[in-house]
């Protein structure tokens, strides 16, 4: 028998995301071997979630810089803004009204008599005002330090334009960035190598802590959830695909595929960053430019999962209480979601927060997010896989738009 056959050669010839999914089912399955022993595990993701947070703000800052210097035309790069804001803020829009459409048709709270003994204090939504001033920093080697992506987003902005306008002399700085830009790639890269025992680490922490006595009991909103975000990817991200970019929706799934695994074990979209500008680079061939533009914007203000799963919890509750809703409540549910959705940070856990001005807004009662906020991490990488999913493909629709997508590499057949 050749060396070729033997088991550690095979894992090196598999791609990352069947690396990646083999940790996945895996850590599943040894966290119900497990139960709560399979705690003992969560270091080993805990390492690798650290070490994909390391990347976030060097990558964001550096790639943001080097798409915009890329692009050496400031009309472009409004032109392009223009275009990811509008096509984020469309499918948020879709995604929020699928979520609403499928919790009314399956009725997920309908027959389940949970009680409510943990009441959540909701959380004020800052003004319009608050988040306009908020934007610009202070201090940029803070914003920098304490890693406020809105903030650092719009420096790196202000100087890739800077540079832009200034021409020759900022050659030097520009290539500066290039360069560090690449050794940021390099680094992605050697981080993803620990990916398949990170995810192994987190999905036995994830399955030994809430086991089936959790699931059961509210499986269909659960299931409802999942069913809506399948739907939301497979019909908005895959008919925009073909309908405005003439792209195969195949060749877009595989290539997301990396992403999208690391997306759901770690259901932090700034923290599958550095994988996704990974995949629309490397699967997929969208220019540095604008892979190092769209990206970062997308993982701060596109939270389409995050707005679906506020649309079915809201009514889920809304028919856990008995409480009947108005049209104009089913409006409101779809402006603050929007709204609430753009404001969520990238990080495990915050859509729970968003989701309490949702209800407050309708008049749900807050305590019951203590029925939510115990399958919330398990909604919670549903809906971030679904984030990840939206920004790679507005990512891919801004690249063939503006000619800046390579067909011959999206093209091809995902490796064997």
């Amino acid at each position: 028998m050749s060396d070729s056959s033997t088991p550690p050669n095979l894992y090196r010839r598999m791609p990352l995301w069947a690396k990646i999914l083999a940790g996945l089912i895996l850590g599943a399955l040894t966290g119900v071997l497990l139960g709560e022993q399979a705690s003992v595990l969560k270091p080993i993701g805990d390492i690798f979630i650290s070490a994909i947070k390391m990347l976030i703000v060097p990558l964001v800052f550096s790639t943001l810089v080097v798409g915009i210097t890329a692009m050496r035309d400031p009309k472009k790069m409004g032109r392009i803004g223009g275009k990811t804001i509008a096509l984020y803020l469309i499918t948020t829009a879709f995604a929020i009204a699928i979520g609403l459409l499928a919790a009314w048709l399956f009725q997920p709270g309908s027959g389940l008599d949970l009680s409510f003994d943990a009441p959540v204090e909701a959380k004020e939504a800052p003004s319009l005002v608050d988040i306009l001033v908020n934007l610009v920093p202070q201090n940029p080697i803070d914003a920098l330090s304490s890693g406020n992506i809105l903030q650092i987003i719009v420096f790196a902005i202000a100087l890739g334009v800077s540079l832009t306008l200034i021409g020759e002399k900022g050659e030097p700085v520009v290539r500066l960035f290039e360069s560090f830009a690449e050794a940021m790639y390099k680094l992605t890269e050697l981080v993803m190598a620990l990916a398949p025992f990170g995810v192994f680490g987190l999905m036995a922490f994830v399955a030994g802590s809430y086991g089936l006595d959790v699931l059961l009991p509210l499986v269909k909103v659960i299931g409802v959830v999942y069913l809506a975000c399948v739907m939301h990817v497979l019909v908005v991200y895959s008919g925009l695909l073909k309908l405005l970019g003439g792209l195969n929706p195949v060749r877009y799934l595989r290539g997301s595929l990396d992403a999208l695994v690391v997306a759901y074990s770690s259901a932090s979209s700034s923290g599958t960053l550095p994988v996704s500008i990974r995949c629309a680079q490397k699967n997929m061939g969208v220019s540095e430019g604008v892979a190092g533009f769209v990206l970062p914007v997308g993982a701060t203000i596109n939270m389409d999962g995050t707005a679906l799963y506020q649309g079915v919890v809201a009514v889920f509750v809304a028919q856990l209480t008995g409480t009947d809703l108005t049209m104009t409540d089913y409006g409101m549910i779809i402006l603050t979601g929007t709204l609430a959705s753009i404001g969520t940070a990238g990080v495990p856990g915050a859509g729970l927060i968003m989701l309490s001005i949702v209800m407050s807004q309708i008049g749900l009662p807050l305590e019951a997010l203590a029925v939510v906020a115990g399958i919330d991490r398990i909604l919670d990488m549903a809906r971030t896989s679904v984030n990840v999913a939206g920004d790679l493909m507005v990512t891919t629709l801004i690249g063939k738009s503006e000619n800046e997508l390579d067909l011959e590499t999206y093209n091809r057949k995902a490796a064997a």
